[in-house]
């Protein structure tokens, strides 16, 4: 096994340490949960776990030995039973899933973004969402119902993004001060009901703003708060926080230069939609659009671009630059406008 990131401590300029606590959320896949502590050493005032990572079995025992070392080389007292809070960033299975298992060891009370209460406490109505809409989406997207894309999709939309449900005791919103430690600022986009939160002049930035890679990102017209538009809305609300140092994000390391992080990932977006309009030189479907941008797609990417893919056209049709017409079976045709 490759060995895993050290945990690693950060000192707002208030004085409260944040502890990044790396895990293996899926074999291959790295995550990030954060343990956040203020008052002594020895007796905590305040601790707060955000994000839990992944249920599988590596996820969650790299959670306690990230934990054990929080305890033993810098000598925090933090406890399972004095915790104060769990916070989840959004509902997605490499930062959420493992809250069932982390419910069972704490009673600390839950913190989400109002829109993430039906899936963290009902996961199964994002499935049943996602179910009901997927043969829809296939259609809309130009997918053949027999391809192995199709078979992808159909077996996300079966999907939990946890084991099971656990009650939210604090549904957040933009702008709520969390237990006067965290402020919060909601950056859909990634996903509708993600928060990025700020500790004095830390941000914990969630999936919003990673260090090396964009965030994977699927269009509006398949979860409320998705998409492009909100994605970049998200970027200027953030960006337009004072007093930030540094950036944490939900994978990767630190970001002290997270302001030009901003400004490369509009960059990034930018090539990335005229590519798009360059490729719509006719009539094309999402499907048709990936073929054109990506000849030489490998599998482990294929869902993950589809569904960038359709955001952007989603966007650029939005703004006018494409235009988007209905082929006799359903299927969205995107073409540069003019």
């Amino acid at each position: 096994m490759t060995a895993l990131p050290a945990v690693a401590r950060h000192l707002t300029a208030g004085g409260t340490r944040v502890y990044t606590l790396p895990l293996r959320a899926f074999p291959h896949f790295m995550a990030n949960a954060f343990l956040v502590v203020q008052g002594p050493l020895q007796a905590p005032a305040y601790t707060a776990l955000m994000d839990m990572g992944s249920a599988h079995e590596d996820s969650l025992a790299d959670l306690h030995a990230a934990l054990e070392e929080v305890r033993t080389a810098y000598g925090e007292a933090w406890s399972w039973a004095r915790l104060d809070r769990l916070v989840v960033t959004h509902p997605h299975p490499d930062h959420a899933a493992g809250l069932p298992a982390v419910r069972d060891l704490t009673p600390a009370p839950v913190a989400a973004h109002a829109w993430a209460v039906p899936t963290l406490q009902h996961p199964q109505t994002r499935q049943e969402a996602w179910r009901a809409g997927v043969e829809g989406h296939l259609v809309w997207a130009g997918i053949p119902l027999d391809s192995a894309y199709a078979a992808r999709l159909r077996r996300r939309a079966e999907n939990l993004m946890l084991p099971r449900g656990v009650p939210v005791q604090t549904p957040l919103a933009d702008g709520d001060l969390l237990d006067g430690v965290f402020r919060v600022v909601h950056t859909p986009g990634h996903d509708g009901a993600q928060v990025c939160l700020q500790v004095d002049d830390l941000l914990l930035s969630a999936d919003h703003l990673l260090p090396h890679n964009s965030p994977p990102l699927m269009p509006e017209r398949y979860q409320p708060g998705a998409g492009l538009r909100h994605y970049l809305a998200s970027l200027d609300r953030v960006e337009a926080l004072r007093d930030v140092t540094v950036a944490l994000g939900g994978h990767g390391g630190p970001m002290p230069d997270w302001r030009g992080r901003i400004q490369a990932l509009r960059a990034r977006y930018a090539d990335k939609l005229a590519a798009v309009r360059a490729a719509a030189t006719g009539p094309l479907t999402i499907h048709d659009l990936l073929g054109a941008l990506y000849p030489n797609l490998r599998p482990v990417q294929a869902i993950l671009l589809l569904d960038q893919t359709a955001a952007l056209a989603e966007y650029l049709a939005a703004e006018g630059t494409l235009t988007e017409t209905r082929r006799e079976d359903g299927a969205a045709l995107f073409q540069a406008a003019g």
